[in-house]
């Protein structure tokens, strides 16, 4: 809910129009604005505003004073007293001076993208470290802005960009904004810590990771609760889940694979939020497998499908190999389906279709599977067999007097970790 209610306060309903300025800029980055606004639409619906109206303008480079020009600035005005809005939402980021502007010749809440994006985070982390990461990204959106912030700050309404760290922090100064900062990173520290050392254990555990990726309301945490049973929050929303969710997933042949769910992706996430979320998009790194799960439905499916190829490369996790999963499928019409692209490395799914999640266990088997080697193991080595298992796919052991032999399919990024226990034990072939 973006309204909210204190005891002494009335609940007052956020009625938006929204605002889009295309620069020149703008069109070089090659950003679509069409699909951004659809965007920031969904974004406002999620946060429970009341969209009244959008508004539109082209122009060479944003106005200092007011981001738009004087005239649309009179526009908007006009829109707002007519339809009864007392909110307007831009789908670019402000400036502290120009809110303030904007405020005092509008008498509106002024919002931006960003903004709301953290707004809406903020409603859904759960987690300590999400909760510490979310209002980190908040006050380090909010400490430059601090002379602009007039209206939003005293408002006593609720509603968005009111919620997360709270009114009381909000208005402190800039040095207890500094010091809580400094205080939230050591805290987000201490989680990092703690978040490595988990994946430190992973890999000496010799555990296999994989990783879901994609934009928004794709349906990753629908297909890791297909896959592994897991206890997830589903919701046809954007980011209805924002903490990440590990799981183990069972493959053919025995194998079991820790499949972990990210926080969905969109154009335009705010850095601060980004670099927020970094120890956790970066579990994505750790992968040996990326599927990037993909809303095959959406008009707008190639373009976020480079928003996430981007962010993969801002991550460092561009060269890892992935299998693009279409998904909703059971939503598309013939002439969607017929574009998708096919071939190795795609595959045509719903998360709801028994057959269609056999076949992912089976492409991931196929994806991590490498040579077949035979290993000959003492018999009083229980140890070396155990992560035979754990490692590969054993498809067929003998016994040899008291030693055992296992045919083994293995990959050599899962052999190059382990030769240092295994490569003597390796029959030459």
């Amino acid at each position: 809910m973006a309204t909210t209610t204190h005891d002494t306060e009335t609940e007052v309903q956020d009625r938006a129009i929204l605002v889009s300025l295309v620069t020149d800029k703008i069109k070089r980055t090659g950003i679509d604005p069409e699909l951004s606004l659809q965007e920031l639409v969904q974004l406002a619906e999620t946060a429970g505003v009341e969209v009244l109206d959008v508004l539109r303008q082209n122009k060479e480079t944003p106005d200092s004073r007011w981001f738009i020009g004087k005239g649309k600035v009179e526009e908007l005005r006009m829109a707002a007293d007519g339809l009864g809005a007392n909110t307007a939402i831009f789908d670019q980021e402000l400036s502290g001076a120009q809110v303030r502007n904007l405020e005092e010749a509008l008498d509106l809440k002024i919002i931006d993208r960003t903004q709301l994006i953290l707004d809406i985070f903020a409603g859904r982390a759960k987690t300590r470290e999400g909760i510490i990461q979310v209002e980190l990204a908040q006050l380090s959106y909010l400490l430059p802005r601090l002379s602009g912030q007039g209206k939003n700050l005293s408002r006593q309404g609720g509603g968005i960009g009111t919620r997360g760290p709270g009114e009381s922090k909000l208005e402190t100064d800039r040095r207890h904004i500094r010091e809580r900062i400094t205080e939230l990173k050591r805290q987000l520290d201490e989680v990092v810590k703690t978040r490595e050392l988990h994946r430190e254990h992973r890999r000496k555990s010799g555990a296999v990771q994989v990783a879901l990726v994609g934009y928004t309301n794709a349906g990753k945490s629908t297909l890791l609760k297909q896959l592994t049973d897991a206890d997830v929050y589903i919701e046809n929303q954007l980011f209805a889940t924002l903490d990440p969710t590990s799981r183990v997933l069972q493959l053919p042949g025995s194998k079991e694979v820790v499949l972990t769910d990210t926080v969905g992706f969109i154009q335009n996430l705010p850095h601060d939020l980004v670099a927020s979320f970094r120890a956790t998009l970066e579990e994505v790194n750790e992968a040996n497998l990326v599927l990037h799960v993909v809303d095959s439905s959406s008009p707008m499916r190639e373009e976020q499908m480079e928003v996430v190829q981007t962010i993969l490369q801002d991550l460092g996790a561009a060269g890892k190999p992935q299998i693009v999963l279409f998904n909703k499928i059971d939503l598309c019409q013939p002439e969607q389906l017929e574009m998708l692209p096919t071939g190795e490395g795609f595959l045509k799914i719903s998360a709801f279709n028994e057959d269609d999640l056999s076949r992912i266990t089976e492409i991931i088997s196929d994806q991590l599977a490498g040579d077949t080697l035979i290993f000959r193991i003492p018999g009083d080595r229980g140890d070396l067999s155990s992560l035979l298992y754990r490692v590969g796919e054993v498809l067929e052991q003998d016994y040899d007097g008291s030693d055992v032999l296992y045919n083994v399919r293995l990959n050599k990024e899962d052999y190059d970790k382990w030769s240092y226990k295994l490569a003597e034990f390796v029959e030459p072939q």
